[in-house]
C-alpha cells in the first residue's frame, strides 16, 4: 500500500513538473519556461504568483560594460525566481527608496513578473520603469510592488535598468567599437531589451504581448516618452502612461558630440587613458569617480541609433508610437525657493528672480506668472518651480502627443493629494513629486513612513482604477468613477485626482506657451 502511495505521489510530483514546462500551469504552479530556462517563483498569500529576478540580458560586466544589452544566457534545471536581482549601481541619494534586493551590482538587468494565479489567456500587461533621475532605482522598490495589479487581472513586471555612468556614458571610443556608430543611452537599450523579452515571454505567465502599456514616475517617465520615440521599441507596446516627466524638457537629450566630449573629460579627470582603462576598472571605483565628477553629469544622447533625431522633432513629425496615452503630473513639484532662495516670497522678490533667471524675456513670464498680492506669491512661485521643474515637460508631451498620435485617446490629470505629515499634524501643501506612486500602484500599505487614513485609500483606489482600466481597455473610465473624457481638439479636460477628484477644463495653458515659446532659447 506504501509502495502503491509513493508512486502515486511520485507520479503526480512528476507530472505537474511536465505540465509546468509544456506552461499548462495549473492554478497554484510556480513554475514557468522562459525562452532561457524554467523559472520557480512564490506563491504569495493573495493568491498572485510572483517571479522576481529573472534575467532579460546578459550581465553588463567586463567587454559588455557600456555596451548595447545582449541576449541572455540559458540554463539548466530550474532557476530560482523567488528572491530580487541584483540593484543597479548607484549611491543613496534619495532617502525614500526602498530596495529589497541583497545589494548593488554591476549585473543588475532583471525584471520582476506578478501575474493572477488562475490558469488565465492575454491578460493586459503593465511594465513599470522605476524614477530615480536616471541615477538611482531599483525594481524592488515597495511602492513599485506589482502584486496589487496583479490582483486585478494585469500581469505587472518592474524592470531594473543601468544607471548614472554605467548607464548613460558616452565617448568616441565607445562610439567607434559601436556598430551602430552610437554611444550611451545604455540604460534606455535595456529597457528595451525588457521589452524584447516581454513579446518573448509574456504569453507564458498569461500575458498577451500584443496588450502591453509602459508605465513609469519621474526618470521612468522620461523613459516611457524615450520607448514611445525610438525606433528600437515602439512597436513593442500598447498604450502609455506618464507620470511627472518627459524627454522634452525634464532630463532631456543632448547631442552626441556633447555626451562624448563629456565622456572624455570624465576619463581624462581620472587618468583612464583608454576605454580598456575604463572597462579595467572595478564597479565600485567607477561610480566613487562619477560621484567624484558629478553623479547627474551623464546624459541621454541622440546618438541616432537609439533616438535618430532630437526627440522633441519625432513627436512634432508624429513619428512616435502611435498609442493610446495617459499621462498628468503632481500640484507641488518643486518648492518656491527654488525661484526665490531665501528670500521671502513677496511679489517684489519674485519679480526679481525670474529677471535674473529669464532676463530680456522675464516679462512675458511675469505675464503668464503673475501673483495678484504678497500673499498669493507663495502659491505662485511654486507653481513656477514645478512648471520649470517637470509639469512644462510632461504638458508638451501631452499636447504633442494629441495632436500627432494618429488620433489615439490622450487622457491628462493632475495629481493633488497631499501625503500625511510625519508628525501627525495637518497635511499642507500639494502633492509633492513622487507622492502619486503608492496610490496608483494600490501601494500604500508597503509604506509605513506614513499613517494613511480611510481618504488616502479612496484616493488610492479611485487612481489605481482608472490606471488598471486603461491598461485592459485604453480607457480609464468605469461605472462608479467620475468620468474621464479625452483630449479633443481644443477640449482638454483634467482629471484632478484627490478626495473630491473631478474634471476640469485646462486653466493655465497660457503659462506652458510662455515656457515653450523660449524653449531652446
Amino acid at each position: 500500500m506504501k509502495k502503491l502511495l509513493l508512486a502515486s505521489l511520485l507520479f503526480t510530483s512528476t507530472a505537474n513538473f511536465m505540465n509546468a514546462q509544456d506552461n499548462k500551469i495549473s492554478p497554484s504552479s510556480t513554475l514557468i519556461k522562459t525562452a532561457n530556462g524554467t523559472v520557480e517563483g512564490l506563491l504569495e498569500k493573495t493568491g498572485v504568483r510572483s517571479f522576481k529576478g529573472i534575467p532579460f540580458a546578459a550581465a553588463p560586466v567586463g567587454n559588455l560594460r557600456w555596451k548595447e544589452p545582449q541576449p541572455a544566457k540559458n540554463w539548466t534545471g530550474v532557476r530560482d525566481a523567488k528572491q530580487f536581482g541584483g540593484t543597479p549601481m548607484q549611491y543613496n541619494i534619495f532617502g525614500d527608496m526602498v530596495f529589497r534586493s541583497a545589494g548593488v551590482n554591476e549585473d543588475c538587468l532583471f525584471l520582476n513578473v506578478w501575474t493572477p494565479s488562475k490558469n488565465a489567456k492575454a491578460l493586459p500587461v503593465l511594465v513599470y520603469f522605476y524614477g530615480g533621475g536616471f541615477v538611482a532605482g531599483d525594481g524592488s522598490e515597495t511602492r513599485y510592488d506589482g502584486e496589487s495589479m496583479a490582483a486585478k487581472g494585469i500581469v505587472a513586471i518592474t524592470v531594473n535598468y543601468r544607471l548614472g555612468v554605467f548607464g548613460f556614458m558616452s565617448h568616441p571610443e565607445l562610439t567607434k567599437e559601436s556598430p551602430n556608430h552610437a554611444s550611451g543611452n545604455y540604460g534606455l537599450m535595456d529597457q528595451t531589451a525588457a521589452l524584447r523579452w516581454v513579446q518573448k515571454n509574456i504569453a507564458a505567465f498569461g500575458g498577451d504581448p500584443k496588450r502591453v502599456t509602459i508605465a513609469g514616475e519621474s526618470a521612468g517617465s522620461v523613459s516611457v516618452s524615450a520607448q514611445m520615440a525610438s525606433p528600437l521599441s515602439k512597436h513593442l507596446i500598447a498604450g502609455a502612461i506618464g507620470e511627472s516627466g518627459s524627454v522634452m524638457g525634464t532630463l532631456s537629450a543632448v547631442s552626441l558630440d556633447k555626451g562624448e566630449q563629456n565622456g572624455v573629460t570624465f576619463a581624462a579627470g581620472i587618468k583612464a587613458n583608454s576605454l580598456a582603462d575604463l572597462r579595467a576598472l572595478s564597479a565600485d571605483s567607477l561610480l566613487q569617480a562619477s560621484k567624484t565628477y558629478g553623479v547627474f553629469k551623464f546624459s541621454i544622447t541622440v546618438d541616432g541609433y537609439f533616438f535618430p533625431k532630437n526627440p522633441r522633432l519625432i513627436y512634432e513629425a508624429g513619428e512616435q508610437a502611435h498609442v493610446p496615452f495617459l499621462a498628468g503630473w503632481n500640484s507641488q513639484e518643486n518648492d518656491y525657493h527654488s525661484i526665490v532662495g531665501k528670500e521671502e516670497p513677496t511679489k517684489e522678490n519674485f519679480t526679481k528672480a525670474v529677471q535674473k533667471l529669464y532676463g530680456e524675456n522675464a516679462p512675458k513670464i511675469l505675464e503668464a506668472y503673475n501673483p495678484a498680492t504678497d500673499a498669493a506669491t507663495e502659491q505662485m512661485a511654486t507653481e513656477l518651480a514645478g512648471d520649470r521643474f517637470i509639469g512644462y515637460s510632461t504638458w508638451k508631451w501631452i499636447d504633442l502627443h494629441s495632436k500627432t498620435g494618429g488620433g489615439k485617446p490622450v487622457y491628462r490629470y493632475l495629481y493633488e493629494r497631499p501625503r500625511p505629515a510625519k508628525d501627525g499634524g495637518i497635511r499642507k501643501g500639494g502633492a509633492v513629486h513622487s507622492a502619486e506612486i503608492e496610490y496608483a500602484m494600490g501601494n500604500l500599505n508597503g509604506n509605513k513612513n506614513f499613517k494613511w487614513d480611510a481618504d488616502d485609500h479612496k484616493v488610492s483606489k479611485i487612481m489605481q482604477d482608472y490606471f488598471a482600466n486603461f491598461i485592459k481597455t485604453a480607457n480609464p473610465n468605469e461605472a462608479g468613477l467620475p468620468v474621464w473624457k479625452p483630449i479633443s481638439g481644443s477640449s482638454v479636460p483634467v482629471m484632478h485626482i484627490d478626495v473630491n477628484t473631478r474634471s476640469e477644463q485646462e486653466k493655465h495653458r497660457a503659462r506652458y506657451l510662455a515656457l515653450d515659446n523660449l524653449a531652446g532659447k
